[in-house]
């Protein structure tokens, strides 16, 4: 199976390997588990993580087809007032095309110190390009940024990505703490 990541998380990965912060990485809301897969078969231990059954099965059959061993997790991640995260659980955690606010502080209490956050997800402006619509699901202007602006901040990017068009920020950022050595280029 050829895996095809993200392009943000393609990019990100070189520098995650080089830096290789303790802990598994966790891919949430993972889907077909394909950014997953992806580090995986790079090496990274992952917990693929996602409330549906026949997602996770799926991503569970691309691992033993590629001969990759992932963790499966089923989990509601938008149970109310509960976070079902391990706090300083994971070195890299992954989101792609998922928004729940709620999650936001638990997300940062779970990476350890030194740890990757590689988070993408469309903005408001995607309405009017197709799903999602629901504002629930969509970031504000200048939000994604806002929840992690004290982090290091690696990469950010707030605007119109094509093929297809789509409105969209993300980051790559982080966890501060005395045990991070600051990035040379």
């Amino acid at each position: 199976m050829a895996l095809s990541p993200d392009a943000l998380l393609a990019n990100a990965s070189e520098l995650i390997l080089a830096q290789r912060p303790e802990g598994p990485v966790l891919d949430l809301a993972c889907g077909d588990g394909h950014n997953g897969l992806f580090l995986a078969s790079i090496g990274l231990p992952v917990i693929l993580a996602d409330r549906s059954e026949e997602a996770l099965l799926k991503a569970e059959e691309a691992a033993d087809g590629m001969h990759t061993k992932v963790t499966i997790w089923k989990v509601d991640l938008e149970r109310p007032e509960e976070n079902p995260l391990e706090e300083e659980g994971y070195g890299v955690i992954v989101v792609f095309r998922y928004l729940h606010r709620p999650l936001m502080p638990c997300i940062r209490k779970a990476l350890k110190t030194g740890g990757f956050l590689v988070y993408h997800t469309y903005t408001l402006e995607q309405a009017q390009f197709g799903k999602p619509r629901n504002p629930d699901f969509l970031l504000k202007h200048g939000e994604l940024m806002g929840w992690f602006k004290d982090w290091q901040v690696l990469h950010h990017f707030e605007g119109m990505q094509e093929n297809p068009r789509r409105a969209v920020a993300e980051i790559v950022c982080r966890k501060p703490g005395d045990r991070i050595l600051e990035l040379r280029d």
